[in-house]
């Protein structure tokens, strides 16, 4: 049984046209809201000062069975392969002086839920989907882009810094 058969298999970097694509990554699993501790030595990676541990395998029915909505699968940005870990949050920005807020009917229709405001930038917003969930918030990118007077959506992935 694969536990993500219902998130994606591959979503856009961002709507806008051209931008590479995230293709899902078998035999790894994020966990996230982990609490920090000796679990963490497994983990291939950590993000967010452990809150989120990326590891390699399947989840053990235990994991599974706890907490399933705290689990996410892995996904490839493609070109370049690194691995990336949504966090469910999606960011959106309108067409200049569009406030976000202009939208909210049209954004809680399509699943979504505006999650941050940014007094710097009226016309974008971190959004969450509705339900909460990782899977969901993957699942509406495209609705959300075919909204009026949105220019980009993009989900929130974690990677690891590159050095330069």
């Amino acid at each position: 049984m694969d536990v993500f058969a219902s998130f994606p298999q591959e979503f856009p970097l961002s709507s806008r046209p051209g931008a590479g694509t995230y293709k899902l990554m078998p035999g790894y699993y994020a966990i996230h809201g982990r609490q920090p501790g000796p679990a963490g030595r497994d983990a291939v990676h950590l993000f967010n000062e452990g809150a989120i541990a990326v590891f390699q395998g399947s989840p053990d029915q235990a994991t599974l069975t706890a907490a399933p909505e705290k689990l996410s699968p892995i996904y490839a940005l493609v070109p370049g392969g690194s691995p990336a870990v949504p966090t469910g949050l999606i960011f959106i920005r309108l067409a200049d002086g569009i406030p976000v807020g202009t939208l909210k009917e049209e954004i809680n229709s399509a699943g979504y839920e505006i999650a941050e405001s940014l007094a710097y930038a009226p016309n974008a917003a971190w959004l969450r989907s509705r339900s909460g969930t990782i899977e969901n918030a993957l699942a509406g990118l495209k609705v959300l882009g075919k909204l009026p007077k949105v220019e980009s959506v993009e989900p929130q992935m974690l990677m690891e810094s590159a050095r330069r």
